[in-house]
Formats: C-alpha cells, structure tokens, sequence
C-alpha cells in the first residue's frame, strides 16, 4: 500500500529546540504509523515517512519509538538470548537412516533445501514491525544483526501480523551475486556472507546483495509445517522451494532436490525434512542436540581412493578408545587428507579393514573425512588393541565402543578432561603441550589443581618464562567464581553439555537444589527426557568428590531469577500450565511466574506444586488435568489453580515483597 504523495515534514524546523523537534517526530511517526497499518489511510508517501524516521534517528538513535520500528540503537556484538533454542539439525547419509526416522511417527512430511548460509532469527512485535534479527551464534545466544539485516530485500521491515512472532530462516548470497566475487578469488558465497552480515556499516552490508529464505515459523496458529510455510508467504517472505510427500516416499524427495541442484541460484548440501504434523512434532520433541521431528540428509563430499597405512587409537576425555585410519595422503574438496575417521571399533570388523587395503574416503558434508568401504583387500588384518593405548590398563567393551576402565587415572583422559574445562571456562593459555608438561610434573591431577599452581611451578616448563607463568595464573584466577551453568558444564558429563546445563541452572538456581534434584523431577523439566534424566543424575552423583574438591577453591554462582534476584515468594514451587489463557499469554503467565523465583515445567508429576488451567474452556479436559487429577487422588499435594487464582497468587507474592 502507497501513502499518498503529501509532504508533512514542513514545520519540523519550526517546532524549536532539538528536544521539541523530537517529540514532534516522535509524535508524528506514531500518527503516521496508525494510519498506514490501523485505518489504511496514509497521507503521506514512503519517502517521506522515511524521511522522518532518518531525522528521528540522526537526533534521537536510542528512541523508543525507532525501538517500535524495530531499529535498534547500534550496538556492535550485542548479544541476543534466543527464546528457543536454535538446535542443530540431525543428519543422514543413507537412504536407510532416512526411512528408519520418516517411521518414527506418523502423517505426511515437508521436503525443503538445506541451504548453506547462515541461520537467522527475526522478531516482529505484536504491530508487525520487525524489532530484532539475531545470528543463531551458539544455538542459545546469537549476534544482533537487526540494522544490517534492514537491508536485506526479502526481509520485510513490517508484516501485517496482530501477534508477535518470530521467523526463523537463512541468510544467504545468491550464485548468480557470487560470480563477480569468485572472479576476486573469494572462497565461497557462505563464508561470504556470514562476513558481510555482521559489518559494523549497514551500507557496506548492504552492497553484497544477501537474499533470506524463510523456512519457520514460531508462536503461530497454524497445525501444520507446510500451514508455517504458506503463511510465510502471505506475510510478504519469498516463497521457499518446498514441498509436502508421503513419509514412505522421502527418498523420492531427495532424489528430486538432487537433480534440481545443478540449476538452484544458490547452494545447498543437503535436504531438510520434517514431520508436517505440528502435533507430532510436539510428541516427537527434542534431545539436548536437535529437534527429533526433523533431519538433513546431506549430499556426500567429494570421495576419493587411498592406501590404508595404519590405524591409531586415541583415548577421549571420557576413555572412550576411538580408531583413527592413517592413510597416504590424499586431495579431496581441495583439502590434503591424511587421517579418517573409523567411528569405533565395530566399524573395523564391519567394513573388514586391514593393512595396505585401498579405501574410498569421503568428506562427508564436504567436512569430516570418513572411510567409507574397502576397495581392494590389504594383507593384515586390524587387531584390536587388548589394553588401553594410553595407561596398559583394563579395556570393556559397551556394544560397539570400546572404553578404558580407569579415565581418573589415564593420562590421556585426564588431559582430556582438564583440557575440557579449561576449554569450557575458557581459561586461555592450557594448550596440550601446557597440559602434559602439568600432568607429567604432577601438578594436574583434576580440575581443582588448577587452583593450587603456582608461577613458579609453570616457568620450569622449557621454553616457558616468569611472565608467560604468571599470565596463565592469572587466567585461571579470573574464572574463580563460575556462573552454574558453565559449573555445570565443565563437570564434562554424558548430557551434560550447554542445552541442558543452562536448563537445569534456570530451573534450579543453585548448584544444591541440582544436586538435589531426582529423576523424576528432572524428567518433568522442559527439554530434559527420560535417557537424559537418568544420565545426569547418575553422573552428578559419581561426580560428587569432583564437584566437592570444585567447591573448595571456587565460587559456584546461583543463576538469577529474571528479575535478577536468585530466589522469590514462589521459589521452591513448580508449576505446569495447560489450555489457553485469557487475561495474558501462556509465555507471559511463565515469565511472572519465573520472576518470582517459582520453576516452570512441561508435564505432571507427583512432585508438581501446581497446575495452572486457562480460562478459556472451549475443549475438553487436557491430558494434564487428567494427569494431575489422577496424582491428587493418589495423595499427591499438587493443586489445580485456574488463570484467577494464579493472577491472585502473584498478586499476594508481588505485595509480599514489595514488588
């Protein structure tokens, strides 16, 4: 829709002082907005309300109304918590892999290009204006990119919308924009973009001509993956080369994205597919790692034959023993190769490796050399080692992995393991040549012992000086009190890694409620199954002298509530919401409840304090109600508050505290 060509910038300079000049901008952009987006009636043109918005800007860069347009004051690096987590996706490179997931549930599935770009968020507020756009970083905090992505022409500045929501997609440069570049001896059109996406200069961003494709949708109404898609389309997004199948025929729809690639104006290295059904998407739900109701099935790397000389066996941080193959070296996706992963020891037997055999490797995704099959035998066959390659000790074999029996004792899974926390605290200066020198010296033994070094005991590392000693103290004298989460995750615990460490620290607080915490509490706990769970909880609990040798050098710090206090009048009691509410949204009835320091969860256990039902009562009683109702005949001491009585109960907690 045009705004009629009226010019009502005259009179700014005539309103005085720059404060009175921005109120009247801020004013007349209001009056403008709500007659384009609320009666349909604008008297003014595009260029001229641009015009206005760039004199407020110039003036006034942190006004809240340019926050309502969704321009952000420039702040480079901003970090941006994502709502969800943007989790990894699964992948596949077998079409048995592919069916064995496409039988995991029921319906049809949505087909679509796994472009090769950068993933992207984008938030619009409740009037349709675009007021964040954030990287995906680490899948749980990303990289504000809101003015830079302004200026991408797929995506809208304002969609008409009565409801917030958020848009997921990625951004990326189109073939057809790349060729000028790949004339200068740029790389690839990926790497190009994510470059030119986080520029300071919106401008400069700008001038490399990036397209979005937008692929989901989050809080909206629709039941289905391809309903997302077509409301994508009316709300102004391009439209994404997708398609709905039969879930029997997946592998029809990679076939048919195969044979399109070569033609695409951009680049993909696979197929994403997922369960269209929103409902089973919500049954299917998500590991710590990725979404179980979705998968990409990547296009193999380029393959390549070479002499197997070799194979090495490394031992992990958790004494996993792991098979390396060495091979002569070889050239693939313009990469020399000269080792390749085996995965674990039964891949040995099932692919009847041996010496001297000539191998097909691939890059598997253009990344991960992988050996792929024999191609012509060798003379001796590959033993597998009856002792750990790193310590002599005792071997177990657990299916198909093989582990060595004594990781708190191994040097090689004791480096391991202090590498990962160092890593994780991100303690600089602990490369591995640090690291062997501390262990063989006997100075590291366990995370603690970081602790108690001395400069002195590091500067008697060759090559190693009184300053180099000293920085690297002082490295580790910063990281003396440790957020929970990152606590948590230093531990180095099967499922214990970012997804869930910053779960449990939301939901608990402090590092003795986690401790405290049972499985059946956890397995209640949002984005944390029954596998995961029972991991945790048997990990925290032989990791108990560690975590108690921690606590005696360090400061585990509690998670704050978020309003920034680390306890509240609801702290200790935990509530799960069902049906819809009418005096506010779900999200914001979570979000009160959790500024008060009660704990959120997704399902009905005996240990729950309350169910919170919504006033809308127009379907029939949920499986929640049932579920609570059956735990409070059975002496649970849980109680079911309708939306009234939680609003009075915050109410009473607000006044309890001042608040």
């Amino acid at each position: 829709m045009q705004r009629d060509s009226h010019d009502s910038t005259a009179g700014a300079t005539d309103t005085g002082n720059t404060s009175m000049r921005i109120a009247w901008l801020e004013a007349e952009i209001r009056r403008h907005n709500a007659l384009y987006w609320d009666r349909q009636a604008p008297e003014i043109s595009d260029t001229d309300y641009d015009k206005l918005v760039r004199q407020l800007r110039s003036l006034a860069p942190s006004s809240l109304v340019l926050t309502e347009l969704g321009e952000k004051p420039a702040e480079p690096g901003r970090e941006v918590r994502h709502t969800e987590p943007m989790l990894s996706l699964d992948k596949c490179y077998e079409a048995s892999e592919l069916r064995a997931w496409s039988d995991s549930f029921e319906g049809s599935v949505v087909a679509m290009p796994k472009y090769d770009g950068i993933a992207c968020t984008l938030h619009y507020n409740s009037q349709g204006h675009l007021r964040v756009a954030a990287t995906r970083g680490d899948g749980f905090v990303g990289e504000d990119i809101t003015a830079n992505a302004f200026e991408i022409r797929d995506i809208p500045r304002a969609i008409t919308s009565a409801r917030a929501l958020e848009v997921r997609g990625e951004i990326y440069m189109r073939l057809s924009v790349f060729e000028k570049y790949k004339k200068e001896g740029m790389a690839n059109p990926r790497n190009l973009a994510a470059g030119a996406i986080k520029l300071k200069d919106s401008k400069k961003s700008a001038a490399y001509d990036l397209s979005f494709a937008a692929y989901d949708l989050l809080s909206g109404e629709e039941s289905s993956q391809s309903e997302r898609l077509q409301t994508l389309e009316r709300l102004g997004f391009p439209k994404i080369d997708a398609f709905v199948l039969d879930r029997h025929d997946v592998a029809k729809g990679f076939e048919t994205f195969a044979a399109l690639r070569p033609s695409l104006d951009y680049e993909i290295d696979g197929v994403v597919f997922k369960a269209n059904s929103l409902r089973e998407q919500r049954r299917l739900g998500q590991t710590a790692h990725h979404p179980r109701y979705a998968i990409a099935y990547k296009f193999q790397g380029e393959s390549g034959v070479s002499t197997l000389l070799d194979v090495e066996w490394s031992v992990a941080r958790t004494g996993a023993i792991t098979p390396v193959a060495l091979v002569d070296p070889v050239v693939l996706s313009g990469v020399t190769v000269s080792r390749a992963s085996l995965h674990n020891a039964a891949f040995i037997a099932k692919l009847g490796l041996s010496r001297m055999a000539k191998v097909e490797l691939v890059r598997r995704g253009g990344v991960i050399p992988n050996v792929e099959r024999v191609v012509e035998p060798g003379a001796e066959a590959i033993a597998l080692p009856e002792h750990c390659p790193s310590c002599g000790g005792p071997i177990e074999r657990k299916r198909d992995f093989l582990y060595c029996t004594k990781p708190n004792t191994c040097r090689k899974a004791v480096i391991g393991q202090l590498a990962h926390y160092a890593a994780t605290l991100d303690i600089l200066g602990f490369g591995d040549n640090v690291l062997e020198h501390a262990y063989d010296s006997g100075l590291l033994r366990e995370p603690a012992d970081f602790y108690r070094l001395t400069w002195e005991q590091l500067a008697t590392r060759e090559r190693s000086g009184e300053k180099s000693a000293k920085k690297l103290i002082a490295q580790i004298d910063k990281k003396r009190s440790i957020p929970l989460a990152t606590f948590l995750r230093a531990l180095g615990l099967p499922e214990l890694g970012k997804h869930v460490s910053s779960i449990l620290a939301a939901q608990y607080r402090t590092l003795d409620r986690v401790l405290e915490a049972t499985r059946e509490q956890l397995q209640a706990t949002h984005g944390i199954g029954d596998t995961i769970a029972a991991s945790v909880v048997d990990g925290l609990r032989d990791a108990r002298p560690l975590i108690d040798a921690l606590r005696k050098v360090v400061t585990v710090e509690p998670e704050a509530a978020d309003d920034g206090s680390t306890n509240g009048p609801l702290s200790g009691m935990s509530f799960v919401f069902t049906g819809k509410m009418q005096e506010m949204s779900r999200s914001e009835a979570e979000k009160r409840v959790r500024a008060l320091g009660g704990s959120v969860l997704s399902s009905v256990s005996k240990t729950l304090s309350y169910l919170v039902v919504g006033a809308d009562k127009s379907g029939p009683m949920s499986a929640k109600e049932k579920a609570a109702t059956k735990a409070i005949e059975e002496g649970a001491p849980l109680r079911i508050l309708s939306e009234s009585e939680l609003l009075a109960l915050i109410d009473a907690s607000k006044n309890a505290t001042g608040t």
